[in-house]
């Protein structure tokens, strides 16, 4: 009996340390609030693209909205999951932004139309 006992805590013992381990999993595209903050109204598509990489989806039926989608699945933990979408107006401009990260599109300066005054002063 005592042999038994034995042979069981050892068995304990030895299985206590083989704990299942699990890799943390990054999928998507992982998209910061700094290339966020540079988007504006307006913005052509190919600068959209520079500043956020490539979109994860195009939507075949609607080219003229990106999806961006990200996950992160932390070994044993809950799935972090986040989808920006962002749609363009028919000259491929920016023209919103929907998804589950808070982001205000930012309007575009607009130039300065007032006339220049290049010339020199005549002495």
């Amino acid at each position: 009996m005592q042999k038994f006992f034995t042979i069981t805590a050892l068995l304990s013992l030895l299985l206590s340390g083989c704990a299942v381990y699990k890799i943390d999993i990054q999928q998507g595209n992982v998209i910061t609030q700094a290339q966020l903050d540079q988007l504006t109204a307006g913005m052509p598509a190919q600068r959209v693209r520079f500043i956020m990489g490539t979109p994860l989806l195009i939507d075949v039926f609607n080219e003229n909205r990106w999806d961006y989608l990200y996950r992160f699945k932390a070994g044993h933990k809950n799935d972090e999951q986040h989808r920006i979408s962002l749609f363009f107006d028919e000259n491929q401009l920016l023209s919103h932004i929907s998804g589950d990260i808070a982001v205000e599109i930012r309007d575009r300066p607009q130039p300065n139309t007032e006339p220049k005054d290049d010339r020199l002063p005549i002495l």
